[in-house]
């Protein structure tokens, strides 16, 4: 006869959807989570924006907040997130021609980011897979949009923008990113069970 807490876990496991481990967006507590995160990606995306005339884009430091999620809550909630936020604000920016390309990169972004990183089992101390996280998510986007501007303006424009790119959006994006991880997450972890329980499942899937 199965012990009263197996039977307790394996009820918990099968009450929600998962991918490996990662709680899919059908409690109301994720999919708050998703929505609060994605509205900080395109209010932070929004608030600093430096026009690029050569490619009819823009800088910003919205992947900061994109790897963020990524790293904390994982790929389901760092995918979704980081894709609808940043789209939503090229959208409301104006540049809507970018917006489709923003959700589909962004979302890769964070949803990588997340899947290296496996908050789930090594959010205890910061670890070389938070590190190489962001570089991966970073290299997405980078050559997303690299990508996507030389099909839409050729090769010269796109360079000019993915230099910078490389130098703002991914590098600074990525410190600031690790910068909060490594002084958060675990205590976010630790002392908010009741929020993460809803996300993922620390026991694996």
């Amino acid at each position: 006869m199965e012990a009263k807490s197996d039977v307790q876990e394996k009820s918990y496991r099968k009450q929600y959807k998962n991918f490996y481990g990662y709680v899919l967006l059908t409690n109301p507590l994720s999919l708050s989570i998703t929505a609060i995160f994605a509205a900080l990606a395109c209010v932070i995306t929004m608030i600093i924006a430096f026009p690029i005339p050569a490619t009819n884009g823009f800088i910003n430091i919205g992947d900061a907040i994109v790897m963020l999620t990524g790293l904390i809550f994982g790929p389901i909630v760092g995918g979704i997130a980081g894709g609808v936020g940043s789209a939503l604000a090229d959208v409301f920016l104006g540049y809507f021609l970018y917006a489709p390309a923003t959700l589909v990169i962004k979302g890769l972004e964070g949803f990588i980011v997340g899947m290296i990183a496996n908050p789930k089992e090594n959010a205890s101390k910061p670890n070389i897979r938070d590190i190489v996280a962001v570089i991966m998510g970073g290299l997405i986007m980078v050559f997303g949009y690299f990508i996507y501007e030389t099909i839409l303006y050729g090769v010269p424009s796109a360079l000019y923008e993915f230099f910078l790119n490389s130098l703002i959006q991914f590098g600074l994006g990525a410190v600031l990113a690790l910068l909060i991880t490594f002084g958060a997450r675990k205590n976010l972890i630790n002392n908010f069970p009741q929020v993460f329980d809803k996300v993922f499942i620390l026991e694996g899937a």
